[in-house]
Protein backbone atom coordinates (compact mmCIF):
# COMPACT_ATOMS: atom_id res chain seq x y z
CA UNK A 1 0.00 0.00 0.00
CA UNK A 2 1.31 3.40 -0.90
CA UNK A 3 0.90 6.56 1.14
CA UNK A 4 -0.73 9.36 -0.91
CA UNK A 5 -2.28 6.86 -3.36
CA UNK A 6 -6.04 6.22 -3.22
CA UNK A 7 -6.98 2.55 -3.04
CA UNK A 8 -9.39 3.09 -5.94
CA UNK A 9 -9.44 6.03 -8.39
CA UNK A 10 -13.16 6.76 -8.05
CA UNK A 11 -13.11 7.39 -4.27
CA UNK A 12 -14.43 10.78 -3.15
CA UNK A 13 -13.98 12.82 0.03
CA UNK A 14 -16.42 15.49 1.22
CA UNK A 15 -15.75 19.22 1.23
CA UNK A 16 -15.86 19.48 5.02
CA UNK A 17 -12.90 17.14 5.24
CA UNK A 18 -11.03 18.80 2.36
CA UNK A 19 -11.36 22.14 4.17
CA UNK A 20 -9.27 20.66 6.99
CA UNK A 21 -6.20 21.34 4.83
CA UNK A 22 -7.15 25.00 4.72
CA UNK A 23 -7.76 25.18 8.48
CA UNK A 24 -4.68 23.09 9.26
CA UNK A 25 -2.41 25.58 7.53
CA UNK A 26 -3.63 28.47 9.70
CA UNK A 27 -1.92 31.63 8.46
CA UNK A 28 -1.07 29.91 5.20
CA UNK A 29 -4.69 29.42 4.09
CA UNK A 30 -4.04 31.03 0.71
CA UNK A 31 -1.17 28.59 0.14
CA UNK A 32 -3.52 25.71 1.01
CA UNK A 33 -6.13 26.92 -1.47
CA UNK A 34 -3.43 27.32 -4.14
CA UNK A 35 -2.14 23.77 -3.51
CA UNK A 36 -5.67 22.34 -3.61
CA UNK A 37 -6.42 24.19 -6.86
CA UNK A 38 -3.16 22.98 -8.41
CA UNK A 39 -4.36 19.44 -7.63
CA UNK A 40 -7.79 19.98 -9.21
CA UNK A 41 -9.85 21.11 -6.21
CA UNK A 42 -10.95 24.68 -6.82
CA UNK A 43 -12.81 26.55 -4.08
CA UNK A 44 -13.81 23.54 -1.93
CA UNK A 45 -17.22 23.82 -0.30
CA UNK A 46 -19.03 21.89 2.44
CA UNK A 47 -21.54 19.45 1.00
CA UNK A 48 -19.58 18.88 -2.21
CA UNK A 49 -17.53 15.77 -3.06
CA UNK A 50 -13.97 15.78 -4.43
CA UNK A 51 -11.50 13.24 -5.74
CA UNK A 52 -9.65 11.58 -2.87
CA UNK A 53 -6.62 11.25 -5.13
CA UNK A 54 -6.59 15.00 -5.76
CA UNK A 55 -6.77 15.57 -2.02
CA UNK A 56 -3.95 13.08 -1.46
CA UNK A 57 -1.91 14.85 -4.15
CA UNK A 58 -2.35 18.06 -2.14
CA UNK A 59 -1.21 16.21 1.01
CA UNK A 60 1.90 15.08 -0.86
CA UNK A 61 2.74 18.64 -1.90
CA UNK A 62 2.25 19.87 1.66
CA UNK A 63 4.37 17.03 3.00
CA UNK A 64 7.16 17.78 0.55
CA UNK A 65 7.16 21.54 1.12
CA UNK A 66 6.04 22.03 4.73
CA UNK A 67 6.87 18.75 6.45
CA UNK A 68 5.39 16.37 9.02
CA UNK A 69 4.45 19.00 11.64
CA UNK A 70 2.03 20.53 9.15
CA UNK A 71 0.47 17.14 8.37
CA UNK A 72 0.02 16.62 12.12
CA UNK A 73 -1.69 20.03 12.41
CA UNK A 74 -4.05 19.16 9.56
CA UNK A 75 -4.93 15.86 11.23
CA UNK A 76 -5.75 17.72 14.43
CA UNK A 77 -8.26 19.86 12.51
CA UNK A 78 -10.27 16.91 11.16
CA UNK A 79 -12.50 16.45 14.24
CA UNK A 80 -13.42 20.14 13.98
CA UNK A 81 -14.49 19.82 10.34
CA UNK A 82 -15.67 16.26 9.85
CA UNK A 83 -19.14 15.06 10.75
CA UNK A 84 -19.22 12.86 13.91
CA UNK A 85 -22.27 11.25 15.53
CA UNK A 86 -23.57 13.32 18.50
CA UNK A 87 -23.66 10.38 20.96
CA UNK A 88 -19.87 10.18 21.07
CA UNK A 89 -18.99 11.25 24.64
CA UNK A 90 -16.01 9.18 25.89
CA UNK A 91 -12.44 8.62 24.73
CA UNK A 92 -13.19 5.02 23.79
CA UNK A 93 -16.33 5.94 21.83
CA UNK A 94 -14.44 8.79 20.19
CA UNK A 95 -11.63 6.54 19.03
CA UNK A 96 -14.10 3.97 17.69
CA UNK A 97 -15.97 6.79 15.94
CA UNK A 98 -12.94 7.76 13.87
CA UNK A 99 -13.64 4.82 11.58
CA UNK A 100 -17.37 5.54 11.43
CA UNK A 101 -16.68 9.18 10.54
CA UNK A 102 -13.98 8.17 8.05
CA UNK A 103 -16.46 5.91 6.26
CA UNK A 104 -19.13 8.66 6.37
CA UNK A 105 -16.82 11.34 4.94
CA UNK A 106 -15.62 9.21 1.99
CA UNK A 107 -17.59 7.35 -0.69
CA UNK A 108 -17.47 5.35 -3.91
CA UNK A 109 -15.01 2.57 -3.18
CA UNK A 110 -12.50 0.93 -0.85
CA UNK A 111 -10.92 3.48 1.49
CA UNK A 112 -9.43 1.39 4.31
CA UNK A 113 -10.24 1.87 7.99
CA UNK A 114 -9.28 2.94 11.51
CA UNK A 115 -9.65 0.11 14.02
CA UNK A 116 -9.44 0.87 17.74
CA UNK A 117 -8.90 -1.87 20.32
CA UNK A 118 -8.90 -1.21 24.04
CA UNK A 119 -5.90 -2.95 25.64
CA UNK A 120 -6.21 -1.80 29.25
CA UNK A 121 -8.16 0.37 31.68
CA UNK A 122 -7.12 3.64 30.01
CA UNK A 123 -5.13 2.48 27.03
CA UNK A 124 -5.49 0.96 23.62
CA UNK A 125 -4.17 0.76 20.11
CA UNK A 126 -5.36 2.20 16.82
CA UNK A 127 -4.51 0.48 13.55
CA UNK A 128 -4.78 2.86 10.60
CA UNK A 129 -5.10 1.13 7.23
CA UNK A 130 -5.53 3.95 4.74
CA UNK A 131 -3.56 6.04 2.21
CA UNK A 132 -3.00 9.00 4.54
CA UNK A 133 0.41 9.92 5.98
CA UNK A 134 1.43 8.76 9.47
CA UNK A 135 1.76 12.26 10.92
CA UNK A 136 -1.75 13.16 9.75
CA UNK A 137 -3.23 10.08 11.45
CA UNK A 138 -1.31 10.80 14.65
CA UNK A 139 -2.78 14.32 14.73
CA UNK A 140 -6.28 13.01 14.07
CA UNK A 141 -6.03 10.45 16.89
CA UNK A 142 -4.58 13.05 19.29
CA UNK A 143 -7.37 15.53 18.58
CA UNK A 144 -10.14 12.96 18.86
CA UNK A 145 -8.82 11.53 22.14
CA UNK A 146 -8.26 15.03 23.51
CA UNK A 147 -11.91 15.93 22.89
CA UNK A 148 -13.05 13.57 25.64
CA UNK A 149 -10.37 13.95 28.32
CA UNK A 150 -7.97 16.62 29.44
CA UNK A 151 -5.80 17.19 26.38
CA UNK A 152 -2.54 16.93 28.32
CA UNK A 153 -3.58 13.49 29.66
CA UNK A 154 -4.25 11.91 26.27
CA UNK A 155 -1.11 10.43 24.71
CA UNK A 156 -0.62 8.93 21.26
CA UNK A 157 2.61 7.41 19.95
CA UNK A 158 3.52 5.57 16.79
CA UNK A 159 4.20 1.92 17.67
CA UNK A 160 7.61 1.43 16.07
CA UNK A 161 7.50 -2.30 16.81
CA UNK A 162 4.73 -2.65 14.19
CA UNK A 163 4.87 -2.20 10.41
CA UNK A 164 4.70 1.37 9.07
CA UNK A 165 3.33 2.87 5.86
CA UNK A 166 6.50 4.97 5.55
CA UNK A 167 8.30 1.66 4.95
CA UNK A 168 5.66 0.36 2.53
CA UNK A 169 3.39 -1.48 5.00
CA UNK A 170 -0.39 -1.56 4.69
CA UNK A 171 -0.97 0.16 8.02
CA UNK A 172 0.48 1.98 11.01
CA UNK A 173 -0.31 1.25 14.64
CA UNK A 174 -0.51 3.82 17.42
CA UNK A 175 -0.49 3.29 21.19
CA UNK A 176 -2.89 5.54 23.08
CA UNK A 177 -3.43 6.23 26.76
CA UNK A 178 -5.52 8.61 28.84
Amino acid sequence: MTVFKAFEPQVKVNGETVLAIVDGLGLYKEKALHILESCGIKEPKPGEWYSQQAWLDAFKQISDSLGPATLYAIGKKIPENAVFPPEIDTVEKGLHAINEAYQFNHKDGEIGDYIFEKTGENQGKMVCRNPYPCDFDRGLIAAMGGKFTEKHKFKVAHDDSQPCRKQGADSCTYKVSW
